[in-house]
């Protein structure tokens, strides 16, 4: 329906009319038991902007579609992440369905679903792990390198492994699949002094144009509306993708992204006063120096070798990522007085973290017949190796000067003299993983999947000054889903996930506990309209954890001096539901609407979890004027979330007091005009009423301020 270039969709008159072909032949655009004619348009047309009928591995493995699959999956697409103008990672989690992003302080950030952390990810359907609010730069991971943006909610053991039963985020790289020489550069300018440019070009590197070539460059620097605080990312790629037969793809490429900021903050700003009363600052304060620092290098190189035979295909790939980060911060944490601004105590960090992670695969896909129906079916292996390595200097305790009046603090904070160097963490954690799933065509309108994956997980290495080895061998993870097609275009559907996630505790016999255990259960409604160009799915889930380790007060582990044994027990549950309406309206008309909601307790029915809202609505439109407007393109949206809250000691009156954020809703705008068919201009309002909001407070009993209202203008030329 629409013609592609470069990621960014135009509606064609070609287009229109494949469109209304595709609708008196396929109403609903749903290819499979149809007609080889039907099946001939469906493959023609694409559908909307904002979602996508492609197959998709991030759930199963199997290659379904997003109606196909019995879990809630959400696509940022090329083009809402260009429409909302999404530069990291973090802006795609505010802006989806069913997450949401935390701060920690200028540089870290934790993200959640249905109560749980996010620490599963994918880089083009490979599993790789980062710790929740990881510190070298993952959760800024820059959006120019990727096409897209898949989120499968719930537990998605099956291909990840290990991990919380929350969610799992998939970026899917840019490739080299363009056979002519296309690309597109961007130029932008923005609030704080903040400019950019980006380069994404495409090339054919032979005659034929069977080997491709792909190069994005992106940097960016500018100021912030934190007090000292600048920003500088540099990002470069590069994949070569080369038919080296007619079923027989290699690709090949390596990215590197580097995050020089300056004035970087580490924790937030204090949250009483030293007569026990709410602060109250300016959302530009900081507790930075003027030589604090939180860079950070991201590299990933990849190899993938893609074999297709008959109706199968087999696809060996070799990915190594390494995130390093190098730190000079400074913590301040007490209760200044309100007139004097006496009463904060500094705490100086030097340190580097290293972590690198390479993982092999190997995974086989395809179909087979069996009593007289077609099935699918997907194998796969894959052995992951993670080192982690952190280091930080002994700081001379004599030469910490005081804070002094945190009232007129400028960041004019001398540096302590540094020491010898120590190792903090050097870990290793291998995991290996077997798993298998299979798509049964029980009839036309009923299909059943079965899966299971085999895992091993173990790590050791010291942690702070303590030994770690421990882990879990042969657990399965088993993976089950039902769907029943009505009418030709609902799907219901139910699903039973599962993950696990070990833990370092003993019980009275020394024996360490068995893993936690995520077991998510969900059962929704998946509906396709206008040809499949609008997707809705309404969800209810119920996710349990458990396994959990809890103390057995005054009982120790054998053999070990002052510790402390465990007992396994029920943990946290979660309970919701969720809707998701998202693709278009009409061909000039795109909308993206979510609404969860959901409550998490522990087994004595206390809430948990409660600095993450448990409710979110998050809505984006966009209209594509026409007649004399046209080349004109308008969006609004508006992000709302929930009250959210920790209860923390107050440190001067020593009673409990809840740090809460009300309700809050943060509303954005586009402007976009094609000047000519090649140039256009946009402007994206983030933030649009300059709403004040934090975004965290709680956390080491601190508070962090959200970005004011923000503005970035760009040019775009496309070739």
């Amino acid at each position: 329906m629409y013609a592609q270039d470069n990621s960014r969709a135009r509606f064609t008159r070609k287009g229109l009319v494949l469109a209304i072909t595709s609708l008196a032949i396929s109403p609903l655009g749903h290819a499979q038991n149809t007609t080889d004619a039907q099946k001939a348009v469906s493959e023609i047309v694409v559908t909307s902007r904002y979602t996508t009928n492609e197959q998709l591995n991030t759930a199963t493995g199997l290659g379904l579609t997003l109606y196909e699959t019995p879990q809630s999956v959400t696509v940022m697409t090329a083009q809402r992440i260009t429409d909302q103008n999404l530069d990291s990672l973090t802006d795609v989690v505010n802006s989806a369905a069913g997450v949401s992003a935390r701060a920690q302080d200028s540089t870290r950030h934790t993200f959640s679903a249905r109560g749980f952390a996010i620490n599963n990810y994918q880089i083009d359907g490979i599993p790789i792990y980062w710790e929740p609010g990881g510190n070298a730069g993952e959760t800024q991971s820059n959006m120019s390198l990727y096409e897209r943006v898949e989120i499968v909610r719930g537990a998605t053991g099956l291909l990840t492994g290990a991990g919380n039963p929350s969610a799992s985020i998939n970026l899917v790289r840019k490739h080299a699949d363009s056979p002519v020489l296309t690309g597109s550069v961007d130029l932008s300018a923005g609030r704080w002094n903040t400019y950019g440019a980006t380069a994404d070009v495409s090339t054919p590197l032979n005659d034929t144009g069977s080997v491709r070539g792909r190069f994005v460059g992106h940097v960016e620097q500018g100021e912030s509306f934190r007090d000292l605080a600048e920003e500088s990312t540099t990002v470069f790629y590069g994949t070569i993708d080369a038919d080296l037969t007619d079923s027989t793809l290699l690709r090949v490429g390596a990215s590197r992204q580097e995050n020089e900021p300056e004035g970087s903050t580490w924790g937030g700003l204090p949250v009483w006063h030293a007569d026990g009363s709410r602060t109250d600052w300016d959302r530009s304060k900081t507790i930075a120096a003027d030589w604090t620092s939180w860079s950070s290098t991201v590299e990933h190189y990849y190899l993938d070798l893609i074999q297709e035979f008959g109706d199968w295909e087999a696809k060996f790939s070799v990915n190594n990522n390494v995130n390093a980060s190098d730190q000079m911060l400074l913590y301040l944490s007490g209760t200044p007085d309100k007139e004097t601004g006496l009463g904060m105590s500094a705490s100086p960090r030097n340190a580097a973290t290293e972590r690198e992670q390479t993982s092999v695969s190997l995974q086989l896909s395809g179909q087979y017949g069996l009593l007289g129906r077609d099935h699918e079916l997907t194998f796969g292996v894959v052995d992951h190796q993670d080192d982690s390595l952190a280091t930080s200097y002994v700081r001379d305790d004599d030469t910490v000067a005081p804070v002094g009046n945190f009232n007129e603090w400028d960041g004019s904070y001398p540096q302590p003299t540094w020491l010898e160097n120590k190792v903090d963490i050097d870990q290793t954690t291998d995991q290996f993983g077997v798993y298998a799933a299979t798509r049964l065509s029980i009839s036309d309108p009923f299909k059943v999947i079965l899966g299971g994956r085999l895992a091993d997980w173990e790590q050791s290495g010291p942690y702070y000054g303590s030994p770690r080895d421990y882990g879990d061998d042969n657990v399965f993870i088993p993976y089950v889903g039902a769907l029943y097609e009505f009418n030709g275009q609902h799907t219901l559907y139910a699903s039973y996930t599962d993950i696990f996630q070990p833990q370092n505790a003993q019980d009275s016999e020394g024996d360490f506990l068995d893993p936690i255990r995520g077991k998510s259960k969900e059962v929704g409604l998946k509906s396709l309209f206008f040809n499949g160009a609008l997707q809705t799915n309404v969800a209810v889930f119920s996710i349990l954890q458990d396994n959990l380790a809890q103390p057995l007060i005054g009982v120790p582990i054998p053999g070990k001096e002052n510790s402390q044994a465990s007992i396994a027990a029920e943990g946290a549950e979660s309970q919701g539901f969720e809707l998701e309406i998202v693709g278009e309206l009409n061909p000039n008309w795109d909308l993206s609407l979510s609404y969860t909601n959901f409550d998490v307790e522990d087994a004595n029915g206390n809430p948990v979890n409660t600095e993450n809202p448990n409710e979110l609505f998050k809505l984006f439109t966009t209209y594509y004027f026409e007649g004399q407007l046209e080349g004109l393109t308008v969006a609004g949206g508006v992000n709302w979330e929930g009250r959210s809250y920790t209860d923390a000691e107050n440190l001067v009156t020593e009673e409990t007091e809840r740090l809460e954020q009300d309700a809050y809703a943060l509303a954005n705008l586009m402007v976009r005009y094609e000047i000519t068919d090649q140039l256009s201009a946009q402007l994206n309002v983030k933030n649009l009423l300059d709403e004040t909001y934090y975004s965290q407070i709680g956390f080491y009993r601190q508070l962090e301020y959200g970005e004011p209202r923000n503005f970035t203008a760009s040019l775009n030329y496309e070739f």
